[in-house]
This record gives C-alpha cells, sequence and structure tokens, in this order.
C-alpha cells in the first residue's frame, strides 16, 4: 500500500526485455540501507518487487506481460525518469489517498495550461475507466496522488502546484504522453457491492 506522495525521482539505468516479461534496473537516491529484497516499491505508481540490489544505489524489479499491457512501462527507455515511493510502513503519515500500486491502464495527457506558478493537466482514459473518474475524488498518475478538478465524458482536468512540478517528473510531461493512471480503490468495491445487490434483488423478485 501507498500513499501518492513521491519521496523520490529515479532513473532506470537498465532494460532486459524477454518475450513475456521484462527485468528493469532503477537508480534511486533514497536510503535504501532497510531494504531487503522482496519488499515492494511503487514506480511510476506500479507496485513492483524488489528481485536484487545491483548497485548500492540501485534496485532491480521484473515486469510481468500483464504489467507491460496495461502500463507505460512498454515503452519505457534507459534514461528516463521515474517517480519513487517505497510501501507505507505502519505510522507513516497518510499525505495523499489509498493507493494500492495496481494500475488501470494509462492516460494521455490532451492539454496543458499554465494558471500562474500552477498547471491545469487535461487526461483522457479508456471509456471502462470513466464511471471511475469524480470531480474532487482522487486519482494517482504516475504514483502521484492527485486531486480532479473537472470531470467530463472520459476526460479530467488537476491542478499541479509548483511542488508537484518540481518533485515527480510530471512537470515534464507534453501534450501526447501517456501516464499510468490509478483510480480510486474506493469506487470499484461500491460498484462491486452493486452488481452483487442487484443480482441478488432481481433473484428474490
Amino acid at each position: 500500500m501507498f500513499t501518492g506522495i513521491i519521496q523520490d525521482v529515479g532513473r532506470v539505468v537498465e532494460i532486459n526485455r524477454e518475450a513475456a516479461q521484462a527485468h528493469m534496473h532503477f537508480v534511486t537516491a533514497l536510503d535504501m540501507q532497510g531494504w531487503q529484497m522482496g519488499d515492494s516499491v511503487a514506480v511510476n505508481g506500479c507496485c513492483l518487487t524488489i528481485t536484487s540490489f545491483p548497485q548500492a544505489d540501485c534496485f532491480a524489479a521484473t515486469l510481468s506481460a500483464e504489467t507491460l499491457a496495461l502500463t507505460c512501462f512498454d515503452q519505457t527507455a534507459v534514461g528516463d525518469a521515474v517517480n519513487l515511493e517505497p510501501a507505507l510502513r505502519v505510522g507513516d503519515a497518510l499525505g495523499g489517498h489509498w493507493v494500492t500500486g495496481h494500475i488501470d491502464d494509462r492516460a494521455e495527457v490532451i492539454a496543458i495550461e499554465s494558471l500562474g506558478e500552477h498547471v491545469q493537466m487535461t487526461f483522457q482514459v479508456p471509456q471502462r475507466l470513466a464511471p471511475y473518474i469524480v470531480r474532487k475524488g482522487s486519482v494517482a498518475l504516475h504514483g502521484v496522488s492527485l486531486t480532479i478538478n473537472t470531470v467530463a465524458d472520459c476526460t479530467f482536468s488537476v491542478n499541479l502546484i509548483p511542488h508537484t512540478l518540481s518533485h515527480t517528473n510530471l512537470g515534464t510531461l507534453q501534450q501526447g504522453d501517456r501516464v499510468n493512471i490509478e483510480t480510486d480503490l474506493i469506487g470499484r468495491y461500491v460498484e462491486r457491492m452493486m452488481q452483487y445487490r442487484s443480482v441478488n434483488e432481481a433473484g428474490n423478485v
């Protein structure tokens, strides 16, 4: 479990692609002294399991075919910047919102507008994700916890403050770029419960 509060912007330093998976190495300035193999780290919002530590400032992870199919890692290149957040520990502050690290799909940047020191970005999501995008609700983009400002069909906008622009990789986005998106977990649970409720009510008619 994560919070969507990015702790470091690392970089991809090695990629080995295979037919049904990929092995990637990520370098970070975070203190990894207490990290262990098997620990979870959110990389651009995607929960990855540490498989090894090639260097003192580097960790490795294996990405499955499912992960590559649903995230931007299918187009990742060596040198790309990645948002990093270690797994939430008991007692840590929950500054963002509950983020699982299970990416739903990719969202595309369709507009960028400067608003003083802030930047408003508008994204388009696949039709199937539209029901989970709620005005003033939460969303994780490349692992960053953000509040949704406006919603229109399959598009939504968020406001990026100067700190977010300078301390995550969202500040480098351009129109047409894609980001990993995770919708709010609560909405998905509500939908599932409503589906079962509808089925049970129909069966009792």
